[in-house]
């Protein structure tokens, strides 16, 4: 009997963990009536998600992000992702990354991580509906984003964010990062808790897949469109 119990109370804390939530905040998203909302995209190539903010936007301002921001080459919008300092950045056949991943995701202490900067000159309004979800912040919310992406980046002594890596023949810059790579802390969850910031609720546990943030992206976007029509109603 008391197996059972302690079998019963570890499924209720599992199932707890997986369907935990952060809220979002009214304060922040969705935009009210009156403000210009800031437009991101979410995007989704299948397994892991990446965000596209205005670039103009993202370069407001004297601190590390906007320096790197308006260091980098054209592109009226900025690509942003996070992951593995080493998977992340190499562009080879995953069939032949596989235990580089696998070191990636269970590496005691988890690994070194970066943040890609990658200038877009498409506007990803353009992409398929079902690889993005397109978002409108508040001013706030973006900010909010903004400072979270910021805060991911290591900083040398005189506050520059640290170029890690690069590619030949592409345009995304990698910066270093102070945050861990490891299965608890994905790329995934990483992005969850960017637009976390920026206002939207978000998964907790379930933002290990790609697909899980995708979906509660669109609800919120959704639920956003709903009031706001219902609003127009009043």
């Amino acid at each position: 009997m008391l197996i059972r119990w302690a079998f019963a109370v570890l499924l209720g804390l599992l199932a707890g963990l997986w369907t935990a939530q952060r809220p979002g905040d009214p304060a922040l998203f969705p935009p009210e009536g009156e403000q210009a909302a800031i437009v991101v995209h979410l995007l989704d190539n299948g397994f892991h998600t990446d965000l596209a903010a205005p670039r103009a936007s993202l370069a407001v301002g004297d601190d590390a992000l906007a320096r790197a921001v308006r260091a980098l080459p054209p592109g009226d919008w900025v690509r942003i992702g996070w992951g593995d300092a080493v998977f992340y950045v190499e562009q080879g056949p995953i069939s032949g990354r596989l235990p580089d991943g696998a070191r990636a995701f269970f590496r005691p202490g988890g690994n070194p991580s970066v943040v890609m900067l990658d200038p877009d000159p498409v506007d990803p309004a353009l992409l398929p509906e079902k690889t993005r979800a397109t978002l409108s912040l508040s001013p706030d919310g973006f900010a909010a984003l903004r400072a979270r992406v910021a805060s991911s980046l290591r900083l040398d002594a005189e506050g520059r964010a640290v170029i890690a890596a690069s590619r030949p023949g592409d345009d995304a810059v990698f910066y270093a990062s102070h945050e861990a790579f490891w299965v608890g802390h994905l790329c995934n969850h990483w992005t969850a808790e960017v637009l976390n910031a920026g206002g939207l609720p978000m998964p907790m546990v379930r933002s290990l897949t790609s697909g899980a943030v995708m979906r509660a992206a669109r609800t919120a976007e959704q639920r956003a469109a709903e009031l706001d029509l219902s609003d127009a109603g009043d």
